[in-house]
């Protein structure tokens, strides 16, 4: 069987793939978009985050083409292309991320209520000077998008005493860690109740633009937004009058309309604004936890077995 994967994947998973198949063949993908090999008569596609369109393109038009794994959660950024391919098995890292990006948004809580960019400040200035904090325990964290990711950081938020609001497409199908579980048309009622809304839905239509103007005159005005989904999920424009008229507390923002972050961003020099390089995802445990997944994926493939995070392209997720 032949496999395209990106090069830093392959010593994580060439001894136990090559195990299950009877012959393995690698393609490997470097950095700029480059290949080792011919990918004619390739099976399986190790999709990396990114990827040039017409390289995309040219893998997802070979004919022996079977399966196509995303190294991201969220496929937003391939799925023109995938769905543009009939037959093709798609499945995601969803999981993958779950921890890293949990503890990242318990960070920028945790630095909000005891003002550690204040603290860092003033340490820089070299100046002794005693703010008043707050406790997280007793707050409200409104989880908009209760996935994998949105799980994980409820289960952390209600562990710290929070109270926990959460929107899911299946309200009706409960969810543990949670103290409210909403549907998504009731998001208002979300957004009103809540010192923290962390937005961890995917990108889909459906959720771009989702917070607006509208939503974040919904918001309490010292409740802050907190990103580590997409950018486009919300109109950043709307944002930005919203911190700049205090009409919200502020916000933590991890993903934004355009990546890198312009330098003439309004953004970047906001006083109520945490700004993080599309890095909540980091952990040294990303490729083990990756190798992991693809492998279970590969034996269940192998075995006609459903496969774990397949993608339903209609929503997107």
């Amino acid at each position: 069987m032949k496999i395209i994967m990106p090069d830093f994947v392959l010593p994580s998973v060439a001894e136990q793939t090559c195990a299950l198949l009877e012959t393995c063949d690698f393609v490997t993908i470097n950095s700029e978009g480059q290949l080792s090999g011919e990918i004619a008569g390739a099976e399986v596609f190790m999709l990396p985050w990114q990827l040039a369109p017409e390289m995309l393109q040219t893998i997802l038009a070979l004919p022996t083409l079977r399966w196509v794994h995303t190294m991201s959660a969220g496929v937003d950024h391939a799925l023109n292309a995938l769905r543009d391919q009939e037959g093709l098995l798609i499945t995601n890292a969803s999981g993958v991320f779950d921890i890293p990006i949990a503890e990242t948004v318990l960070g920028y809580m945790l630095a909000i209520v005891k003002r550690f960019p204040e603290f860092l400040t003033q340490q820089q200035a070299r100046q002794w000077q005693l703010l008043r904090l707050r406790e997280l325990r007793g707050l409200t964290v409104g989880i908009v998008g209760l996935g994998s990711i949105g799980q994980e950081i409820a289960q952390r938020c209600q562990a710290l005493g929070m109270r926990v609001y959460a929107t899911r497409r299946h309200a009706e199908r409960g969810a543990a860690h949670v103290d409210v579980l909403l549907s998504n048309e009731a998001l208002p009622e979300l957004l009103a109740a809540s010192d923290f809304v962390v937005l961890a839905v995917p990108l889909t239509a459906e959720t771009t633009g989702l917070i607006g103007a509208a939503e974040l005159q919904q918001m309490s005005a010292d409740a802050w937004l907190i990103n580590i989904a997409r950018g486009a999920v919300v109109d950043e424009a709307a944002l930005i009058a919203a911190l700049q008229s205090g009409e919200i507390g502020g916000a933590a923002l991890d993903v934004f309309a355009t990546e890198p972050l312009p330098p003439d961003s309004a953004l970047w020099t906001l006083p109520n604004v945490i700004i993080t390089p599309h890095n909540a995802w980091s952990t040294p445990h990303a490729r083990d936890r990756q190798a992991q997944l693809f492998l279970d994926n590969l034996s269940r493939y192998l075995e006609n077995q459903p496969l774990r995070n397949v993608i339903d392209l209609q929503r997107g997720y």
